[in-house]
């Protein structure tokens, strides 16, 4: 069976093999990829229930077969249902101010064990980006959109950074988002794309983008 592209041809003979969003939701972030270019499978995973429920309900609503889309319940971080899945794109927008364990034993988990430290636990969001970028494919892409904060702040997720930035060379492009533009978060917001493989290795693109956008 033919695969669908969701927008039509927009982008020209390209197609994801996978994406991947570990903080799916109601399934919004993998479906817009979806409008940009053609995708053969959809992976997913959601904590609450509600959210989960209806995001295996969005997949069947945009007419994605059930054999196309592997969407599980529970915490990521934790408990991650796609353990040693490699994703040719991944994408997400993690809770904000969530937390987590921190527990020392992930630090022999191989999503975090190469960083030699762990996110604090009053905070996910390198969590998520140290999860995400083990599951990203050699020749993938991820976005992630995160607090503006994640660019400056120190102590073990500085040492995370700069491990993903200097030793890595991970970090292709930072897209710097205006204040309250995503319900209920009043706080600046940016958007970090990864790639493993990067055309410019020599640089990394800034862009800010706080005062070019129309709300809606």
């Amino acid at each position: 069976m033919k695969k669908r592209n969701l927008k039509g041809d927009k982008l020209k003979n390209q197609k994801l093999k996978s994406v991947y969003d570990p903080t799916c939701n109601s399934g919004s972030l993998l479906l817009q990829v979806a409008k940009e270019i053609e995708v053969e499978n959809f992976y997913g995973q959601e904590l609450k229930s509600t959210a989960y429920n209806l995001a295996r309900m969005n997949m069947i609503l945009h007419n994605i077969q059930y054999s196309d889309f592997d969407i599980q319940q529970g915490d990521s971080l934790e408990k991650p249902m796609h353990k040693s899945m490699k994703f040719e794109a991944i994408v997400a927008k993690p809770p904000f101010q969530a937390k987590w364990s921190s527990d020392k034993k992930f630090l022999n988990d191989p999503r975090f064990s190469d960083y030699g430290k762990l996110a604090p636990k009053s905070k996910t969001d390198f969590a998520f980006i140290q999860h995400m970028i083990y599951h990203l494919d050699e020749n993938g892409t991820m976005g992630i959109i995160l607090p503006h904060g994640i660019l400056f702040r120190g102590a073990s997720e500085g040492k995370i950074r700069k491990y993903l930035v200097n030793d890595k060379n991970y970090l292709d492009t930072v897209i710097g988002l205006p204040a309250n533009i995503f319900y209920k978060t009043i706080i600046p917001t940016v958007i970090l794309v990864f790639k493993k493989h990067r055309e410019n290795k020599d640089n990394i693109l800034f862009i800010d983008a706080s005062k070019n956008f129309k709300k809606g």
